[in-house]
């Protein structure tokens, strides 16, 4: 894509007013596909098989997809609008990132404008065949430092998205508990001398469709190979611990990408940026790990809506998601207190004015009609949702920082 082929920021907003308008503030997204190189895609995301490596076979291959984002992939040799979002309508393409830029609270609601002028979340898919490094997302504070914002996460397991476990359907996350500064920092300093060790100091636990974690910044986890729906903070910042996994190298680069240059081998620093006492809590699943909850007030006959990623980070609701079934024939509205981007994940419908199809297989570049960003104004107003289709209609949808007055707590699953 190149600059001609989409409607610059200064003229979105006679497009943006038709689109939202025409869509009962509704705006239609087409695929965002981010490649990693040092990957191995896991090939349940539906992009055909001959576009893998359509960036090119030295940027490596498509393992992501990305929803409703405004925040550029950090890769090197990227292309001007890799990770971001681009809306549809009247056969033109903007980003949504200029279209929020220019409705403001209209799109994001006036909370999330005041304090970040921006969407300051995005979600993903995340499929790979194998386990990825051991690495970790800084915080807040460390990711100031070089002029970036930290990243928590959380993971969701959908169903549909993992018809095969591929090969390694477990995740480590943190340290053992007991394990030591010194434990981890031969680890470091072992970095050229062969695989370094560290998944010997961490636990692995199996992962569960349907489920989910959250994950604080600065606690190391290696995903391992389930496709993996990933609401998570507005940054791509990471640090990579392990240096060799399934016989790949990790380039001690993208264990300091994100720190000052002058911290680059300065071991200290860069264990330092971990959050020690989360990594070896002795009750790392309890904390963390999650099971869907239905929201009895928006759930009735024929239609379910349940909690997915819901909690908080540190004390603060950054972000929740929840994943809405609607039975064949049936239809309700969806009222939230905030926007949202929204994925098709089964069947067919419509959703207000714009229809609902869950693809088989994307080409490259191919516009599809399974994601949708719901307006702060058409959210709050409430968007008529029905299920066309002879199988279930099902869609996950997540929200900014702190959308909601009434979301559940970790653990409470267990209620």
């Amino acid at each position: 894509m190149t600059d001609s082929q989409v409607v610059q920021s200064d003229n979105v907003q006679p497009i943006l007013e038709r689109a939202l308008e025409a869509g009962g503030g509704l705006l239609r997204l087409t695929p965002t596909w981010v490649p990693r190189s040092f990957l191995h895609p896991g090939r349940r995301i539906k992009l055909h098989p001959q576009d893998l490596y359509a960036y090119g076979a030295e940027r490596g291959g498509i393992d992501e997809r990305w929803f409703s984002s405004t925040t550029e992939a950090a890769n090197d040799g990227r292309v001007w609008h890799e990770g971001l979002s681009f809306c549809t309508f009247e056969g033109q393409q903007f980003l949504l990132k200029d279209a929020i830029a220019e409705g403001g609270a209209n799109l994001v609601g006036e909370s999330i404008w005041k304090e970040y002028q921006r969407w300051p979340v995005y979600s993903k898919f995340f499929d790979n065949m194998g386990p990825i490094p051991h690495h970790m997302h800084q915080g807040f504070e460390d990711a100031k430092l070089v002029g970036l914002e930290g990243k928590p996460e959380s993971y969701y397991f959908p169903p549909q998205y993992n018809n095969v476990d591929n090969n390694f359907c477990y995740t480590f996350m943190g340290l053992e508990p007991g394990t030591t500064k010194d434990q981890l920092r031969k680890c470091l300093q072992d970095w050229n001398n062969g695989e370094n060790g560290i998944l010997d100091l961490s636990r692995a636990y199996r992962l569960k469709r349907g489920t989910g974690w959250l994950i604080p910044p600065g606690v190391l986890h290696a995903p391992g190979s389930l496709c993996t729906y990933e609401p998570q903070w507005g940054s791509d910042v990471f640090g990579m611990f392990q240096n060799i996994v399934e016989g790949r190298y990790v380039p001690w680069s993208l264990l300091v990408k994100d720190m000052p240059e002058e911290k680059h081998q300065d071991l200290d620093f860069i264990i330092g940026q971990l959050d020690w006492e989360k990594n070896v809590d002795t009750h790392f699943k309890e904390a963390n790990y999650l099971e869907p909850i239905i929201d009895q007030s928006r759930s009735d006959d024929g239609y379910t809506d349940k909690w997915v990623v819901y909690g908080t980070v540190d004390g603060r609701q950054l972000f929740s998601a929840k994943e809405l079934t609607i039975e064949p024939g049936a239809k309700c509205v969806l009222q939230d207190p905030g926007s949202s981007g929204w994925i098709t994940t089964q069947g067919k419908g419509r959703i207000g004015a714009l229809d609902l199809q869950t693809p088989a297989m994307i080409r490259f570049g191919e516009h599809t009609e399974d994601e949708v960003f719901i307006s702060f104004q058409a959210a709050k107003a409430g968007v008529e949702i029905e299920n066309t289709g002879a199988e279930s209609l099902v869609g996950l949808r997540y929200f900014g920082p702190d959308a909601h007055g009434d979301i559940p707590s970790v653990g409470d699953y267990r209620k």
